[in-house]
């Protein structure tokens, strides 16, 4: 499922963490995923996409 629409991200290092939260405005739908500080911001985009697509695939009726 390719998401269709603004993404935005926000990102906050917690410790050895950091917490990735991406929101959907077309659907207004958040969520937040965690990983290790040392990835790379773009791992963490993908991350998080992941589990906005799977979130959304779930909402579909």
């Amino acid at each position: 499922m390719a998401l269709s629409g603004e993404v935005l991200f926000e990102f906050r290092r917690i410790g050895n963490a950091v917490k990735v939260t991406a929101f959907h405005a077309p659907t207004l739908t958040e969520i937040s995923v965690v990983g290790p500080a040392g990835a790379t911001e773009a791992h963490l985009k993908m991350m998080a996409l992941k589990r906005l697509e799977y979130v959304l695939a779930k909402k579909k009726p």
